[in-house]
């Protein structure tokens, strides 16, 4: 049976720990002996990453379940505070963690539930990252040839008991260097090529925002320029692009590294351009096994079902680039990446009856 006062002061030590993006040992360490001690077998890799298998009924599949241990920042002396209507917040000073340590407490609730009822599972195989507020930047430095499993549940998306994600974008980051010539504004402003002009005149020509249903594109870093009387050389530029379609965001950063190439041509300046693949789209079938065993088990515990997609990225994208068909579960988060963030006692209660299902249906 799940256990909400086990629940609830899991969740309060897993706050406690100061687990920002590359920070997460101390975390890790806690996670290793938790898993130890609910009978998995566990191994942790170089970066990190924290992979538990527990053996079971070889007539069922095996299942992958995963959340992060890293959070954002401010996380630093993040402490949970449990109000009297069952929600539970930081002090205001820095984020909670629910995300993802709501994810951490629903995957360790449900093993511990097995292991006081002995109920009946297949292989349940457990991946805890590091880094993947950083793009992923964990999970993708795991050994993908130890899972066994081909389908995945990721605990990792807000909003209510229920919801679950089903596609995630493509996102890429585009670094842009333009570069000019300096000279004195005031005694010889013909000879240099404003690098800042060739910029803002580019990015004039590029759309900003909801390109089309599925893709956005931002540009949210500008740095250049010396001194105001000094004709600016050199602007570095970084931009966003998301895309449900991975060919499109590509043809769409061409598109832009051109724009900005033609600018700085027109006035005899030049352009250096990187594209960095964050992390890859993917969609997964709703008529899928993965989908409807979820369907089920919320059908079961008469939880009601809402099918989206996301527009944010998470782990579970490069799973679905190594072939394992997963989706994005909610698990008890609100208004993340920031100090509002927040969750319920009833959202953590909820989350782990439903991994426990998925578990043993």
């Amino acid at each position: 049976m799940i256990n909400q006062e086990r629940i609830v002061e899991r969740f309060v030590k897993l706050v406690g720990f100061d687990s920002e993006s590359g920070n997460e040992k101390n975390i890790g360490d806690y996670l290793q002996r938790e898993l130890t001690e609910l009978g998995m077998e566990v191994k942790e890799d170089l970066v990190g990453n924290i992979y538990g298998l527990l053996k079971g009924n070889p007539d069922k599949d095996a299942i992958l379940f995963s959340a992060h241990q890293d959070t954002v920042s401010p996380g630093k002396g993040k402490q949970a505070i449990i109000h009297q209507d069952g929600k539970i917040t930081s002090d205001g000073t820095t984020v909670l963690g629910s995300d993802d340590i709501s994810g951490l407490v629903g995957i360790l609730e449900m093993l511990a539930s097995i292991k006081e009822d002995g109920a009946d599972h297949g292989d349940i195989e457990v991946l805890f990252s590091v880094s993947e507020e950083k793009f992923c930047e964990g999970i993708k430095k795991f050994d993908f040839d130890i899972i066994k499993s081909k389908k995945a549940y990721v605990l990792d998306l807000s909003g209510s008991i229920g919801r679950a994600a089903v596609a995630a974008p493509s996102i890429l980051t585009l670094n842009i260097t333009v570069n000019g010539r300096s000279a004195h504004s005031g005694f010889n402003p013909e000879q240099g090529i404003h690098a800042i002009k060739i910029a803002a005149d580019a990015i004039s020509r590029i759309e900003n925002g909801r390109i089309d249903k599925g893709t956005t594109i931002n540009f949210g870093i500008i740095k250049g320029g010396i001194a105001p009387n000094i004709v600016p050389d050199k602007v570095e530029i970084q931009g966003e692009i998301r895309s449900m379609n991975h060919e499109k965001a590509q043809n769409y950063s061409g598109k832009i590294i051109e724009v900005f190439r033609e600018a700085a041509e027109r006035t005899g300046g030049n352009i250096e351009a990187e594209v960095i693949v964050n992390i890859k789209s993917y969609r997964t079938d709703e008529s899928s096994l993965v989908v409807e065993a979820y369907k089920q088990a919320c059908s079961k515990l008469e939880i009601p079902v809402e099918i989206v997609d996301t527009f944010g990225g998470s782990d579970n994208n490069v799973f679905a680039e190594k072939g394992i068909e997963g989706i994005v579960i909610s698990c008890g988060m609100n208004d993340v990446h920031s100090v509002n963030e927040f969750t319920t006692v009833d959202q953590l209660v909820d989350s782990s009856r439903v991994v426990l299902k998925l578990a043993t249906q």
